[in-house]
């Protein structure tokens, strides 16, 4: 990869495991961080020496900080993250009119872009979710991630040298998310809940199920996207495997040594996915991404890094 990396979002959840790993495996690159500090931290990025830009993304003026071609690789993860926001227009302008700004700056160049998508897209289906099916988000945040698709479609094709991926993360948890409150994973919301003495709180009766992936398996996948010639515009990055929020209970208890018992009480969102499950068949195929870290897995890695309490 080049010597200037781009990772927006680079203090949020996702973004900081990344940009880490980054510094980690590329010593010799210069690693640039924008993040509004809107929904990140300093605590992710406390260790990470890289310049960090403090604006938001959606009235940012590209040319003031870079030339058009003095950037490599752009990873896009800068997002309004929390799914159960309803506001249409703030899901609009901080998604996707912030991506078509980045778009347009990069016309033109060979720079490789790498963005958030995610598995909201897929709906309330149940079954596999495959990069085929039709899209059917359910609520605006899916809605605002299916527009950037499209307008990513479109750049390819008045910029065929432009290289413009985007990657279906499923449900992702992991270190460095607590900054992200309600919105943050159900494992980390779970644990913090037992931690606390309290009944785990689950919507009625805990068998929804979803494809948790572990951050570092979310991070290697985005890496390989990076480093590989990717022929298709859109990947599933996921663990492959549905499992139950009631799986999570069981899972926590054990790790945590507690016995905890659910509460259960009705869903209040009618936009509320109960099934996701990554198909991983072109990801693999391409990416050469297999799952290293199955659910009772990456709950031990989370523990044990110190993160998940």
């Amino acid at each position: 990869m080049g010597k200037k990396i781009v990772v927006t979002g680079g203090a949020g959840f996702i973004g900081s495991n990344l940009v880490l790993e980054l510094l980690n495996q590329l010593s010799e690159i210069e690693v640039v961080v924008i993040d509004d500090f809107s929904s990140g931290s300093f605590k992710n990025i406390l260790n990470a020496h890289c310049d960090i830009i403090t604006e938001n993304l959606y009235r940012f003026d590209w040319s003031d900080y870079f030339s058009k071609k003095e950037i490599e690789v752009v990873f896009h993860l800068a997002s309004l993250t929390d799914t159960t926001i309803l506001d249409e227009r703030r899901q609009m302008q901080n998604n996707v009119e912030a991506f078509r700004s980045l778009l347009r700056f990069f016309s033109g160049t060979s720079t490789k872009i790498i963005y958030a998508s995610s598995a909201a897209i897929y709906g309330m289906r149940s079954g596999k979710n495959r990069l085929q099916d039709d899209p059917q988000p359910a609520n605006p945040y899916g809605f605002s991630k299916l527009q950037m698709e499209r307008i990513a479609t479109a750049y390819m094709k008045e910029n065929p040298q432009t290289r413009i991926t985007g990657l279906r993360y499923f449900n992702v948890y992991g270190p460095r998310e607590a900054h992200k409150k309600s919105a943050s994973s159900m494992i980390f919301q779970l644990a913090k809940q037992i931690k606390e003495g309290k009944n785990p709180r689950l919507f009625s009766y805990g068998e929804q199920k979803r494809d948790f992936v572990y951050v570092a398996d979310v991070v290697r996948a985005t890496l390989l996207t990076a480093i590989k010639d990717c022929p298709l515009p859109l990947f599933n990055v996921g663990s492959g495997h549905a499992r139950s929020f009631n799986d999570i209970v069981h899972i926590l208890n054990q790790t945590l040594k507690t016995d905890a018992k659910p509460e259960y009480f009705p869903c209040p969102y009618s936009f509320y996915q109960s099934h996701t499950e990554a198909d991983l068949e072109l990801t693999q195929k391409h990416l050469g991404y297999v799952s290293k870290y199955s659910l009772e897995q990456g709950i031990a890695e989370y523990f044990d890094s110190g993160w998940l309490l």
